[in-house]
């Protein structure tokens, strides 16, 4: 026992850092929390969906300023008892003691959940506003993966930012946080979304300098709605390169044009990563899987099993 968790968790799945030595490609899909009945059952119907694809795992994200934290756990917990699948659980530092993150910890641990995904999350009040750790909590999500690891045989996940986080001085101050998080312990890393390949590429170059040699997943999401993108696009500091934009404004009269364009674009970015040696694609779904198993579906992948 470590601080009252077991050392070795409850349940014989795989973690994702086994799935992903295995040596196959790694294909998954990012969910939030519902806040409505109507959209737990859209979450639910496309969860379903995602399942029969056999994924190596799915995701739940854990809201803004910790918001989402009792629905992130809810949800995890029932994908890991009622699905076939392997949740991830997100976690984040925002406005969280330590003792409440043992307490999630404990939580996920309880429902034999071995994944879990360290950051440090985004400020209550948005990307944009300064961050200030809780005064009993953590300031940096290489704190948080220290504490995972400390408290029972957990595989963590971390963010990666190709497109560079928006506190970050430099690139390759952003790269060497990536390297300090494999450091201390993290298995594998996830990329915010992005669209550039290169960018993505560059990222692994600057990591692998740094003696990072952890598997990192690229983060894609298929555009459906040109507003939507441009807004995350202005909250996160990813880069919307010239040539997306265009093809979608070309078509931004016509919503379905727009939808099929997104997916041509994701389709073509994925292909090009896995090409140039990415370990997977992690796809982030909106809680509305139809565009994200299209792009699958071009991919002809396959998957871990």
């Amino acid at each position: 026992m470590a601080n009252g968790l077991p050392s070795t968790l409850p349940g014989g799945a795989p973690t994702i850092r086994e799935l992903l030595r295995s040596g196959g490609r790694s294909f998954s899909f990012e969910f939030f929390p519902p806040k409505t009945p109507e959209a737990e059952e859209v979450l639910w119907r496309s969860i379903r969906e995602i399942e029969q694809l056999r994924p190596t795992f799915v995701s739940i994200t854990y809201g803004a300023g910790g918001t989402t934290r009792d629905g992130t756990i809810r949800v995890t917990e029932r994908v890991a008892q009622d699905t076939s699948l392997t949740p991830l659980g997100h976690l984040t530092c925002v406005a969280h003691s330590r003792d409440e993150l043992r307490s999630v910890i404990g939580a996920y641990a309880g429902a034999g959940v071995r994944n879990m995904l360290a950051l440090r999350g985004d400020p209550p009040g948005g990307p944009n506003q300064p961050w200030v750790a809780h005064p009993e909590g953590l300031n940096h999500a290489v704190e948080l993966v220290e504490l995972i690891r400390s408290l029972g045989d957990f595989c963590v996940g971390v963010a990666a930012f190709p497109d560079k986080h928006p506190e970050a001085t430099s690139l390759e101050a952003d790269a060497a946080v990536l390297a300090a998080k494999a450091q201390a312990g993290a298995d594998y890393a996830i990329t915010q979304m992005f669209f550039g390949a290169d960018d993505y590429f560059r990222l692994i170059d600057r990591s692998s300098a740094l003696g990072c040699e952890m598997p990192v997943l690229p983060g894609i999401m298929p555009v459906t709605n040109i507003k939507q993108i441009q807004r995350m696009a202005e909250l996160t500091g990813m880069a919307l390169p010239a040539a997306v934009t265009e093809r979608l404004l070309a078509v931004g009269d016509d919503p379905a044009a727009v939808r099929e364009v997104g997916i041509e674009i994701a389709t073509e970015l994925c292909e090009r990563l896995l090409a140039g040696g990415a370990p997977g694609i992690h796809f982030i779904t909106l809680n509305r899987s139809t565009a994200t198993r299209q792009v699958f579906r071009n991919l002809g992948a396959s998957v871990v099993s």
